[in-house]
């Protein structure tokens, strides 16, 4: 039995809210495929009727969504609950792509605007990419893709700052959402419409994301993503980008991902100009994280036992070394080159934060005044440490602990990343 799979048999179910499995309980009687469509015709249809407009831009989307709601419907077993949030989420994103390409259609300029030096923070999940992203968005200088503008782009934020209100509303209200059915998701990931939200949320409109993966347990969706050019998600990402900067204020965007990790050639050709930042953390406490994290989400939708290979990658250890390494390699192939790329440690961050950030800041190449760093700190003083409660998960046996070890040693002496456990 492989390690990944022990971790999966390990994890345990949280205990969902009552009313959560009294709605799932009515489905049960229920056609619940007939009464929540998810076949990619009807949402297309759907989308349309609600925003009155048809363009969806180039085509590329339409075969990830259509690989994504056949497995949706054949292998992923939602629950009543899970098919209306699932459905909600495609519909949002399909309105979205219709209202972004109606914009480029009124208002061709928008192609025009250029993304200067944007700052992308990357790393395994659990290995400080938020706490780090959160506290880098304190400084004014810094454009910041907040929830609500991935979900509702339009109008843009320099077009409409009266109308921002109800989006944001709407946005935090749907994403809180995940913390009302599995209130445990609180203490691992905080969510909110004006938090500021990852790239792959962004990606999510292209349908080419690891977000849509994260929810659903659908096999050949996953497949299609590990084996598809990952460029139509990179070329939308930025498509995003410049519309909502557009008649803004110019500054540099801050990013971040996870899953550039995989991607890092790709996001450099896209963005030539971008500044990496790379997080480190022990890989042994990340990939303990990401599975109970990753087991919440998919029971937030689904009673189909976790068995996900979607993010091996992060929570297999042949898999997660493979995947360091590589980076590893590619960095001393100059294909990421050492002046675009500075590093970050976990632990580093919790000692000295300020002191972290600002070494980063100086490889970044980057000013950091006092005002900002006065920021940063107030931020850290307003949200310790378990505000939202504690992240408890299982830690791997002793046994795989050695084993692990042995495969992370070379990341973790390049980098100075301490053992936890």
């Amino acid at each position: 039995m492989s390690d990944s799979a022990d971790r999966r048999q390990l994890w345990q179910p949280p205990r969902c809210p009552e009313w959560v499995e009294r709605i799932n309980a009515e489905g049960d009687a229920m056609d619940i495929a007939s009464v929540v469509p998810l076949d990619a015709d009807s949402l297309i249809a759907s989308a349309m009727r609600a925003t009155a407009l048809g363009e969806f831009g180039a085509p590329d989307w339409e075969e990830p969504f259509r690989v994504l709601t056949r497995a949706l419907d054949e292998e992923a077993e939602l629950s009543l609950l899970g098919r209306l949030m699932t459905r909600s989420d495609l519909l949002v994103f399909l309105q979205n792509r219709l209202r972004i390409e109606e914009s480029y259609r009124l208002h061709p300029e928008i192609e025009d605007e250029q993304i200067h030096e944007p700052v992308f923070i990357v790393g395994l999940p659990r290995s400080g990419t938020s706490i780090l992203f959160e506290l880098l968005a304190h400084d004014a200088g810094f454009a910041i893709p907040e929830t609500w503008m991935l979900l509702f782009s339009c109008p843009p934020p320099g077009v409409d700052a009266a109308g921002i209100d109800a989006r944001v509303a709407r946005a935090h209200h749907l994403v809180t959402q995940w913390n009302r059915v599995v209130p445990e998701y609180a203490s691992m990931h905080e969510m909110g419409g004006r938090i500021p939200s990852e790239c792959g949320m962004l990606m999510a409109n292209s349908f080419i994301s690891d977000h849509l993966a994260a929810l659903h347990q659908t096999p050949s969706y996953d497949r299609y993503l590990a084996g598809c050019s990952w460029e139509p998600a990179y070329r939308y990402h930025r498509r995003m980008l410049k519309l909502l900067q557009w008649r803004s204020p110019r500054r540099r965007w801050l990013l971040k991902a996870p899953n550039h990790l995989g991607h890092l050639p790709l996001l450099l050709a896209t963005y030539p100009d971008a500044r990496i930042v790379h997080t480190h953390r022990d890989p042994l406490t990340c990939m303990a994280s990401a599975t109970n994290l990753l087991g919440c989400l998919l029971w937030m939708r689904s009673r189909k036992p976790f068995d996900s290979t979607a993010f091996e990658d992060v929570i297999l250890g042949e898999a997660t070394a493979s995947r360091l390494d590589n980076v590893m390699r590619q960095r001393d192939a100059g294909l990421i080159p050492a002046e675009r790329i500075v590093d970050s440690v976990y632990q580093e961050l919790m000692d000295d934060p300020l002191a972290t950030v600002t070494r980063l800041y100086a490889g970044l190449d980057l000013e950091l005044d006092e005002a900002t760093l006065q920021a940063m700190q107030d931020y850290l003083a307003a949200k310790p440490k378990g505000k939202h409660g504690v992240h408890r998960y299982q830690a791997a046996d002793a046994q795989t602990r050695v084993r692990e070890r042995a495969l992370f040693r070379a990341y973790q002496l390049r980098h100075g990343v301490p053992d936890e456990s």
